[in-house]
């Protein structure tokens, strides 16, 4: 029998969804590949990172099955997760964590993306649920594709004035009222159908019923989607927490927390911090009190990271600190002063760095989020009309 590695060789270059599995035939972990070959020949590199090395080095054998497509690829694998729940998919990050598609109820029902810890707000006897899947960017793109096919409206329906995705044809007119329920509802059958892995039968039904429909399927491209393709020599970072902090001459202090999923923000998660006790003017003490009080809401997905606008001073102060409260999470500072250098906690291991390192353009937006959201904060008073809820948190 040929080793995973001797078979990882007769991979073909396509796109499709691969199964590591151990000596008793169970499933180990779930991935997707836009090229199968090139994926799983990173496997076999030297330096990957030590969870993938010890995956691969108990694994007993390799299978893959192709797709057309990168999208199909995405839809199977999500649903080859939840059938196996692959030791290896699980590890180190629960349920909440992952990334669901709801389709939500009523005459004009539309798809939104959940993260595993709000399912409990949507019970699979009243809506439609697809997942779990790995990455926002990857699903946010397959949704935008997939709507050029079949369109859903996000606007009021019958408000009597044309929304922006009705004027790119994004939207089927809901808004005017131009679309039934009836017929409205059509294209969210057709999307639940794409959606479990059905497109074989979804186009024959389209053939007879909407052949425009049916080449545009067929034509759907996965351009879109090909933002990034995860690093297999590094852990996936699902969530990223930015800190700063905003005063006037050391007065009315607000601390703001944003939250970046994978490469994308996510506002609906973004918080503000009204200072309570640390001394005006005292960023370093500043940031210590808002993530005290961030640890303090356990409700709250842990990050994988938090990056810091500052240099060494408060890298080492932070991780000293919340290490007298038990608190150990990653740290990474941007040293505005020596070029946007970034500075790693004490005892951060070799892997990370490259991977935070690589992942810089990305924290230096995170930083520019946290920077905007702070001054926002303090500039409107954090008042009730700023569209955040509250900021005593």
């Amino acid at each position: 029998m040929p080793t995973p590695k001797e078979k990882a060789k007769l991979a073909p270059k396509a796109p499709g969804v691969y199964f590591w599995l151990d000596e008793n035939g169970e499933v180990l972990y779930v991935g997707r590949a836009t090229s199968l070959k090139n994926r799983l020949s990173q496997y076999f590199q030297k330096n990957v990172e030590r969870r993938i090395a010890e995956m691969v080095a108990s694994a007993h054998d390799l299978r893959w099955q192709e797709t057309e497509t990168l999208l199909e690829a995405i839809i199977l694998e999500a649903k080859e997760i939840k059938s196996y729940w692959p030791k290896y998919n699980v590890r180190d990050r629960d349920n909440r964590s992952f990334l669901y598609i709801v389709i939500t109820s009523g005459d004009y029902p539309k798809p939104i993306i959940i993260r595993g810890q709000d399912l409990k707000k949507f019970p699979e006897d009243r809506y439609t649920v697809f997942g779990p899947y790995q990455s926002q960017t990857l699903i946010a793109n397959a949704l935008r594709l997939i709507r050029r096919v079949f369109p859903w409206s996000t606007c009021v329906p019958n408000n009597g004035k044309a929304c922006f995705d009705y004027q790119v044809g994004l939207c089927p007119g809901s808004c005017l009222g131009i679309i039934k329920p009836k017929d409205y509802q059509k294209n969210i059958k057709h999307l639940k159908m794409l959606l479990s892995g059905e497109r074989t039968r979804l186009l024959k039904q389209l053939a007879k019923e909407n052949p425009l429909q049916e080449k545009a399927l067929r034509h759907l491209q996965d351009v879109s989607l090909l933002m990034r393709e995860e690093n297999l020599e590094t852990p996936h970072l699902n969530r990223i927490e930015g800190y700063d902090i905003s005063h006037l001459a050391g007065k009315d202090s607000y601390g703001s927390m944003v939250v970046f999923s994978g490469t994308e923000p996510d506002k609906a998660q973004y918080r503000l911090f009204k200072l309570q006790e640390a001394p005006g003017g005292d960023d370093e003490r500043a940031l210590l009190e808002v993530l005290t009080r961030r640890f303090q809401h356990a409700e709250w997905p842990m990050p994988d990271l938090i990056m810091i606008d500052g240099g060494s001073p408060q890298i080492s102060f932070l991780t000293r600190e919340l290490a007298k409260l038990n608190l150990r999470p990653s740290l990474v500072g941007i040293s505005k002063f020596g070029g946007d250098r970034l500075v790693f906690a004490r005892g951060t291991k070799d892997n990370s760095k490259e991977l935070f390192k690589n992942l810089k353009p990305v924290l230096l937006k995170v930083r520019e989020e946290a920077h905007r959201f702070a001054n926002f904060g303090r500039k409107r008073g954090a008042k009730k009309n700023s569209g955040y809820k509250k900021t005593d948190y």
